[in-house]
C-alpha cells in the first residue's frame, strides 16, 4: 500500500482520496485553507462539493504543505492558476523516488505553457503523471464505474499509478501522449461553457452535437499542431471526457454557459456556480492557437461573449455563416 498526499481539497480532489483509502491507501490531503479542513473534519463531509459522501476519520487532513514529505506518491488536485505556486512551496519536500499525479486541468495564463510544463519546472526532480478523462468528482466518490487515462513520458511511472490506484469501479488506461491528454482535459472545458449556453437558449440536440463535434475537430487541430497523437482525441481524454463535460449537471462548465444562455453576465455567471476552468481557459488558449497559427473559430467568439460582450445569438449567427467547406478539410 502506498502513502499518497493529496494537494487541495476540493471536490475531485476529496473524491480521490475517499476512493484511494477504500483501496487500502494512507492518504493526506493538504489544503492552504484550515478553516476548510476544520469544517471537513466538523462535519464528517464536504458539504459544498461533495454533500453526502463521508470522509472517513483516518484520511489526515493538514495545512502545512511539508507533509508531502514522505510520500510516494503527490497528487494535485488544485485549480490550474495556482498550481505553479503550490509547486513551487512543495518541491523541497519532494524527492526523486516520489511519483506527481496531476488532475489539474487548464493552461497556465501569459506564459501559454502547459499544465504538465509548469510542473516539470517547478518540480524536476520526480516523474511525472497525468490522470485525466471523464471523471466527475460525484460520481468517483460513490464508486460508480470510472474510466481514466494515465498520461506520462515514464512509462514505469505511468504503470504504477496504474497499478496502486485501479479498482473494480476505476480502470486506468496508460497513454504516452501528454500533450494530447492534456490537451483534451483543457479545452473540452470551453466547448462544454458552449454546449451550457446552447442549453440556456433552449436549442435543441442537433445544435448541441454539431457543436461537440466541431469543437473537438479545433481542439484536435491545435493539439496536432504542437505534437500530440490525433488518435488521442477519439480516446477517453478526447472526445469521452468531452461528452461528459458537455451534458452532465455535474459540469460546472456546463451549468455556468447555461445561465450565460439565460442572460447572466458571464462574470456573474462565474461567480455563482464557482471554478469554471473554461473560462479561465479560453483567452490563453485562444493566445496559443494564433501563436501556433490554428484556427479555433468556436473559442474565438467564446472569447468575444465572455470577455467582449458579443450576444451569444449574434456569435452563433456568425460561426453559421463562415465560408462553406469540406467536412475533412484540415485547416491548422
Amino acid at each position: 500500500m502506498a502513502q499518497i498526499t493529496i494537494l487541495g481539497s476540493g471536490g475531485f480532489g476529496m473524491s480521490l482520496a475517499v476512493m484511494l483509502f477504500r483501496l487500502g491507501h494512507t492518504v493526506t490531503v493538504w489544503s492552504a485553507f484550515e478553516e476548510e479542513l476544520q469544517t471537513i473534519r466538523k462535519d464528517g463531509e464536504h458539504r459544498a462539493k461533495l454533500p453526502g459522501i463521508k470522509i472517513p476519520a483516518e484520511i489526515k487532513l493538514d495545512s502545512d504543505i511539508s507533509c508531502v514529505a514522505g510520500s510516494d506518491v503527490v497528487l494535485l488536485g488544485i485549480p490550474s492558476p495556482f498550481v505553479r505556486d503550490v509547486c513551487k512551496k512543495a518541491s523541497p519536500y519532494i524527492t526523486k523516488e516520489m511519483t506527481i499525479v496531476n488532475t489539474s486541468k487548464g493552461l497556465e495564463n501569459q506564459s501559454l505553457k502547459l499544465i504538465s510544463d509548469v510542473i516539470g519546472e517547478e518540480i524536476p526532480q520526480a516523474p511525472l503523471v497525468i490522470l485525466s478523462g471523464p471523471s466527475h468528482a460525484e460520481e468517483v466518490a460513490l464508486g460508480i464505474p470510472t474510466t481514466v487515462v494515465a498520461a506520462s513520458e515514464n512509462t514505469e511511472a505511468a504503470a504504477y499509478i496504474q497499478e496502486i490506484m485501479s479498482s473494480s469501479v476505476f480502470r486506468i488506461y496508460i497513454n504516452n501522449d501528454v500533450v494530447g491528454c492534456e490537451l483534451g482535459g483543457a479545452l473540452k472545458n470551453i466547448i462544454a461553457l458552449c454546449a451550457g449556453i446552447c442549453d440556456g437558449l433552449k436549442y435543441g440536440d442537433n445544435t448541441k452535437a454539431a457543436l461537440m463535434t466541431r469543437g473537438l475537430s479545433e481542439i484536435a487541430r491545435l493539439g496536432i499542431a504542437m505534437g500530440a497523437s490525433y488518435a488521442t482525441f477519439a480516446g477517453l481524454t478526447g472526445i469521452g471526457d468531452l461528452i461528459v463535460t458537455c451534458t452532465s449537471m455535474h459540469s460546472r462548465n456546463r451549468r455556468a454557459g447555461m445561465l450565460i444562455g439565460q442572460g447572466v453576465k458571464p462574470e456573474e455567471a462565474v461567480k455563482l456556480v464557482g471554478t469554471v476552468e473554461g473560462y479561465n481557459c479560453c483567452t490563453v488558449a485562444l493566445a496559443l492557437a494564433e501563436k501556433m497559427n490554428v484556427s479555433m473559430p468556436i473559442t474565438e467568439q467564446l472569447n468575444k461573449v465572455l470577455f467582449e460582450g458579443e450576444n451569444v445569438k449574434e456569435a452563433l449567427v456568425k460561426l453559421m455563416s463562415r465560408p462553406s467547406k469540406c467536412e475533412t478539410e484540415v485547416t491548422l
